[in-house]
C-alpha cells in the first residue's frame, strides 16, 4: 500500500463505494464580514470553494435529491455523504444550522460532513450535531480548513485563525467522538518543506481521521492572484509539488485517509490553475513518482 485512501477507508467502514453530495448553503465567513477580518483569505473567491455545487437558494433536500439523482445514474451510487461545502457551515444561526443537519438526515445518508474553520466550532453546534448523531445514527464529521501549520503564513494569507484554534477545535469534536478532516495547501510560496512534515506530525499526533490537500490555485481577482501578477512570489513546480506529498506521505500516520492530493479547479477564471494540466494527469503522475520512488505512508512516522 503506497498510501491509505479515501475510497478504500470509506468502504472498508461502510461495506460499500460512498459518494459526497455537496450542498450549498446561504453562508460567509466571520473574516469576510467584520467578525475577524475583512475580504476573506487571500486565496478565496466570493464563490466559495465549491465550482460544482448548486445554487445556495436551493432549498437543502432539493439539492439533495438532484445530486442523488445525478450520482445514481452516474455511478449507480446507493450510499452518500451530505457534505456541506461552502464558507463557514457553522457560522449559520444555531436554529439554522440544526434545520440543515435535519434536512440531511436520510436513510441512504451514512454520515453528514460539516466544512467550517477552526475557530467556529461553538460547543452549541457540537451538541446539536450530537443530538442528531444520537436519535438517527448518521455519523458526523466536521471537516477543517488549516492550510498550513505556519502561524505566520496564516497572517500572511488571512486566515484570521491560529494553529492554536485548530488544536483545540480538533480536541473538542474529537471528545463528541465525531471524525475530524483537515484540509491542507502544501505549496503555498509561504510554507517550506518543513512546514508540510511538521504538519504531518501534528495531524498524526491529534488523530484527525482524514486529510484533504489542495494544491494552490488562483482565482483572478483575489488579492493572491494579484500579488502573483505582481511578482511577489512564485508557485512551485509541479515536480517540486511531488516532492512535498512524498515527503508529507512519508511522516503521516498510516491510520489517516487521504481523500484527495490535488483541487478540482477550472481553468476559466483562473490566473493560475493546476500548472496547465487536468488533476487526473497530476495524480496519474504522481502516483508514478511515488511508485517508482518507493514512497510509502508513515514510514518516517515516530509514535
Amino acid at each position: 500500500m503506497i498510501y491509505n485512501d479515501y475510497n478504500t477507508y470509506l468502504k472498508t467502514k461502510y461495506g460499500e463505494k460512498i459518494y459526497k453530495l455537496p450542498i450549498n448553503l446561504p453562508v460567509t465567513c466571520p473574516n469576510r464580514d467584520g467578525t475577524k477580518g475583512y475580504g476573506g483569505c487571500t486565496f478565496c473567491a466570493e464563490a466559495g470553494a465549491g465550482f460544482e455545487s448548486l445554487d445556495n437558494m436551493i432549498p437543502v433536500k432539493t439539492q439533495l435529491s438532484r445530486n442523488r439523482e445525478y450520482m445514481g445514474k452516474k455511478y449507480h451510487a446507493k450510499k452518500f455523504i451530505a457534505y456541506l461545502q461552502n464558507y463557514t457551515n457553522t457560522y449559520l444561526p444555531p436554529q439554522a444550522f440544526q434545520k440543515v443537519m435535519e434536512d440531511c438526515v436520510g436513510n441512504d445518508i451514512v454520515a453528514i460532513s460539516v466544512s467550517t474553520r477552526p475557530d467556529c466550532v461553538g460547543d452549541e453546534y457540537l451538541e446539536i450535531a450530537y443530538d442528531i448523531a444520537k436519535k438517527t445514527g448518521t455519523d458526523i464529521i466536521f471537516e477543517l480548513g488549516l492550510q498550513t501549520v505556519n502561524d505566520q503564513t496564516l497572517k500572511i494569507i488571512n486566515r484570521g485563525h491560529t494553529l492554536n484554534d485548530y488544536i483545540n477545535a480538533v480536541k473538542r469534536i474529537k471528545s463528541y467522538d465525531f471524525a475530524v478532516g483537515t484540509h491542507l495547501i502544501p505549496n503555498l510560496p509561504y510554507d517550506t518543506k518543513t512546514d508540510i512534515i511538521n504538519a504531518a506530525k501534528l495531524l498524526s499526533d491529534l488523530g484527525t481521521d482524514t486529510v484533504k490537500l489542495h494544491n494552490l490555485f488562483l482565482i483572478e481577482k483575489t488579492p493572491m492572484a494579484q500579488d502573483y501578477k505582481n511578482h511577489k512570489f512564485e508557485i512551485c513546480t509541479y515536480e517540486e509539488y511531488f516532492e512535498r506529498i512524498a515527503l508529507f506521505l512519508q511522516h503521516i500516520s498510516t491510520q489517516i485517509a487521504i481523500e484527495r492530493f490535488f483541487a478540482r479547479c477550472p481553468e476559466e477564471g483562473c490566473v493560475f490553475s493546476n500548472w496547465g494540466r487536468s488533476w487526473r494527469w497530476l495524480q496519474n503522475e504522481l502516483i508514478t513518482y511515488l511508485f517508482q520512488n518507493n514512497i510509502k505512508q508513515g514510514v518516517l512516522y515516530e509514535h
